[in-house]
């Protein structure tokens, strides 16, 4: 199955030996019931599961669904509504997070396993058709088997009891709000071969443990198995949420066999149409996107931005860097009269920022964009690709934090690049005699403005890897207390391979900016219009 096709119909894979249904079922406190016994856990019992699994074959514990839950439509799915009486810790006063099952259905046709932990125990929970309201879905709750599971499972925070705060639901999919409780972009455990000749391989969390909250916690604790044919994994998140949600991850990964191109803290989000990519011309709104550029933090204490795109062809990119600071997808736009949808505010959509805890070694920083004409297809991946090769039989352990915000909590003290846009190159009022495009960036904050102390000459400093550069400017932009630079660049004659550039601003040999990276791929030499009007 190709990547779009999954992103269409993802599962959770279900695993393999647990507790038999003939374990004794006992109440937890009248809202959930529990299957088997309980047992000890911690995560270090966790990792011992997940190497010993991955000494072992893969098996696919994929379960037949009865057919009234395979044959759901999307309205129906959405009909079945949990009941939030029933929902974990619910019965407890003191917690800051409640949990809300997922039910099985649609997409989501692989059972995972659930379990509670509460003074280093474990036990299961079973399904119950109580928990849910089927509304006029044509289910039979009776007829539902006992041994279902669940698809996944969602958490609420005590601010805000109706509305959800992060889920986890689909192969190793999970996503979080930031302040104004708005989703947007989703994380993954793990990426295997993303963007390669061949299909892509999605490790599922397969079970999960939820702790209980300690009393006075503002945090919740969340374990995760993850289960694939080359690899194992064992994930600890402890999630807490303020002026967004952040989640510290611990992951410890066992390789199955080789992995030629393993993705760790991967995000995936969508691109469509924005300021500097404006195809979608048929869609009413202007921009269409649920981050807008991916930023950089290297190990060197260099800052890069890299504007999205939506390709005509599927595009790869590759960011070297040594013990990275961090990375993430962003949605620096946050301003509602560019995207005006008062549907799914794309303004409202957090950025995601990815901060290793460690040194992270040698490696590189990879981005996929996937061409689109849907806004419901998430086509930006983004990840950090390892150097050192992932070998069967190790343990490769990584942990970093996740940060869902409207800002990164790390920011660049020089000035940030606010706006990328494009457009045809030349001069106005003057007959075009070749093709160019133009490039319009603006920056804004660091040392912008300036005080007016004294003159200062701002420079840009760009590089292109084909064709050549020309009509290059740096200009004060006092709408954003900013600067703005601009060139064009003329593609060579017949040229349609990608051209990369780069661009800051600088005065008196120091730069006043972040690095401006971009990839343009010049059109066909039969589609470069050049757009004179009949006076010229």
């Amino acid at each position: 199955m190709n990547r779009r096709d999954f992103l269409k119909a993802t599962g959770v894979l279900g695993s393999s030996a647990f507790l038999p249904l003939s374990s004794l079922l006992a109440a937890v406190d009248g809202s959930t019931r529990t299957i088997g016994p309980r047992e000890p856990f911690d995560y270090a019992w966790l990792k011992g599961l997940a190497r010993s699994l991955s000494e072992q074959a893969y098996q696919s514990p994929e379960a037949e669904l009865p057919k009234t839950l395979q044959d759901l439509s999307w309205d129906d799915y959405q009909a079945i509504a949990f009941q939030k009486d029933h929902a974990l810790w619910a019965d407890d006063e003191a917690s800051p997070f409640q949990a809300q099952l997922f039910h099985l259905g649609l997409y989501f046709k692989k059972p995972v396993h659930i379990f509670e932990v509460e003074d280093g125990q474990a036990q299961e929970i079973a399904f119950d058709p109580a928990m849910f309201d089927y509304g006029d879905t044509d289910i039979e709750p009776d007829e539902l088997p006992e041994d279902l599971g669940f698809a996944g499972f969602r958490l609420h925070h005590q601010s805000d009891w109706q509305r959800d705060v992060a889920a986890f639901l689909g192969a190793s999919y999970f996503r979080a709000v930031g302040k104004s409780r708005q989703y947007g972009l989703s994380a993954r455990g793990l990426a295997i071969d993303t963007a390669m000749d061949r299909p892509e391989e999605f490790p599922d969390f397969t079970r999960f443990w939820l702790e209980r909250p300690q009393d006075g916690s503002e945090a919740v604790t969340v374990y995760a198995l993850l289960e694939s044919p080359s690899v194992t994994g064992a994930y600890r998140f402890l999630i807490t949420y303020g002026e967004g949600t952040v989640m510290d991850v611990d992951a410890a990964l066992y390789p199955r066999k080789a992995m030629e191109r393993l993705g760790i803290a991967p995000l995936t989000s969508m691109y469509m149409v924005g300021e500097n990519d404006q195809q979608a011309n048929w869609d009413w709104r202007q921009e269409i996107h649920d981050s807008d550029g991916l930023s950089l933090h290297t190990g060197s204490d260099e800052w890069l931005w890299r504007p999205l795109a939506n390709p005509p062809s599927l595009r790869f990119n590759s960011f070297q860097d040594e013990s990275p600071r961090g990375f993430g997808l962003l949605q620096r736009d946050q301003n509602f009269d560019h995207y005006q949808d008062d549907g799914v505010f794309y303004d409202r959509r957090p950025s995601v920022w990815i901060e290793p805890k460690g040194d992270w070694g040698a490696g590189a920083v990879q981005l996929v964009e996937i061409p689109t004409l849907d806004e419901t297809f998430d086509n930006i991946v983004a990840f950090w690709n390892p150097a050192a090769p992932a070998e069967p039989g190790s343990e490769m352990l990584y942990g970093y934090r996740i940060y869902w915000q409207a800002r990164p909590p790390a920011q660049p003290t020089l000035a940030r690049c606010v706006a990328t846009r494009t457009g045809i190159g030349g001069l106005v009022g003057k007959r075009r005699e070749y093709f160019s495009w133009r490039f319009v960036v603006d920056f804004q904050g660091g040392p912008f403005p300036f005080d007016g102390s004294e003159e200062v000459e701002v420079k840009p400093v760009i590089e292109t890897s084909a064709g050549r550069v020309e009509i290059t400017s740096a200009r004060p932009l006092d709408a954003i207390d900013g600067y703005r630079a601009m060139f064009d660049v003329v593609p060579p004659d017949d040229g349609t391979e990608p051209i990369n550039l780069r661009l800051y601003l600088k005065a008196e040999n120091q730069p006043l900016t972040e690095t401006w990276i971009y990839q343009w791929t010049p059109p066909p030499a039969e589609e470069r219009e050049l757009h004179n009007p009949g006076h010229l």
